[in-house]
C-alpha cells in the first residue's frame, strides 16, 4: 500500500509552482549629442515574472554619482501604457500616469504650484506611455521592418494630453556590438515637419534598446527646456538581487547639476 506521506508528495508534485521573479540590472549613459559630454547616467532594474516585464525602477544620477531623480513603472494593467511615477528633486517636479479602470489619468506637479494638475484619457489599445514605447516597437517589429509608417497616441504628462505620432524605420547599422535597426518617432501631420524627432536603435536579434537620441524626459538645471541627449545602453541587463532593488528604491535623492 502507498503510505499517506508518499501520496501527499505525489499530489504536491502535480501542483504547478509559481514562477520566480527575475531581476535584471542595466546601465545607460546620457551625453550631449554635440559635445559628447556626460550629462547623467541611468540605473535600470527590470523585474520579470513568467517571462513578462512587470516592473521597472530607474535612478538618474549626475556625473558625480549623486542620485537626483527616480522613476517607478508598473506594467500590471498595460505593457504599452503602464502606470508610472517620476520625481526630479533638482526642480521639485513630479509627473506620472495612474491607471483607473479603463482610463489613464495623467498628472503633473511642479514647484510653481503645490496642487497637482491632472487629466483623464481613455486608455485604448493605441495609447502608449513612457517605457511602454519599448513594447510598442517589439509588437510592431514586422510592419516596421516592412517599411510601414505605424501611428500611435503617445501620452505626454507635462501637457496632460496625448498626441498622434508616427514611427518609421530609417535604416540599419551596428551598435553595442550587434546589428541594429533604427527607427524614427515624430509628431504626425504637418507638425512632424517642424517638431524635433527622436531616433532609437534596437538590436536586430535581441530587440533590446541600444541607443536613444532626441528630447530626454529630463529638463535642464533651470527647468526651462528638455535636455537633448544621446543615451546609450552598452550591455544587456545582468542578473540582480532583491537587495539591489530595495537599495535603489530607498536611496535618498539630492539636488545636483546635470551640466557643469
Amino acid at each position: 500500500m502507498v503510505s499517506a506521506r508518499k501520496l501527499l508528495l505525489a499530489c504536491l508534485a502535480l501542483v504547478p509552482l509559481p514562477a520566480l521573479a527575475a531581476l535584471g540590472f542595466q546601465e545607460a549613459a546620457a551625453r550631449d549629442p554635440d559635445s559628447g559630454d556626460l550629462l547623467y547616467t541611468e540605473d535600470h532594474l527590470l523585474r520579470h515574472q513568467d517571462q513578462q516585464l512587470r516592473q521597472r525602477l530607474v535612478v538618474y544620477r549626475c556625473a558625480d554619482g549623486t542620485a537626483f531623480a527616480r522613476k517607478r513603472v508598473d506594467y500590471a494593467a498595460s505593457a504599452l501604457a503602464p502606470a508610472f511615477h517620476f520625481e526630479d528633486v533638482r526642480l521639485g517636479y513630479r509627473e506620472g500616469l495612474r491607471r483607473i479602470g479603463d482610463e489613464a489619468q495623467l498628472w503633473v506637479q511642479s514647484p510653481a504650484g503645490d496642487d497637482e494638475r491632472n487629466a483623464t484619457l481613455e486608455a485604448g489599445a493605441g495609447l502608449v506611455a513612457d517605457a511602454g514605447f519599448d513594447e510598442f516597437i517589439r509588437r510592431q517589429w514586422q510592419p516596421l521592418l516592412a517599411g510601414e509608417t505605424v501611428p500611435l497616441e503617445f501620452a505626454v504628462p507635462s501637457r496632460l494630453d496625448s498626441y498622434g505620432f508616427t514611427v518609421r524605420r530609417r535604416g540599419s547599422g551596428e551598435a553595442a556590438g550587434e546589428g541594429a535597426e533604427i527607427f524614427r518617432l515624430r509628431l504626425g501631420g504637418l507638425f512632424g515637419l517642424l517638431a524635433p524627432h527622436i531616433d532609437v536603435a534596437y538590436g536586430r536579434e535581441s530587440r533590446r534598446l541600444l541607443w536613444f537620441q532626441g528630447l530626454s524626459n529630463l529638463r535642464d538645471d533651470q527647468g526651462d527646456d528638455q535636455l537633448q541627449a544621446r543615451i546609450d545602453f552598452p550591455r544587456p541587463a545582468q542578473p540582480a538581487d532583491e537587495a539591489r532593488w530595495q537599495a535603489m528604491a530607498s536611496e535618498p535623492l539630492s539636488a545636483c547639476r546635470v551640466r557643469s
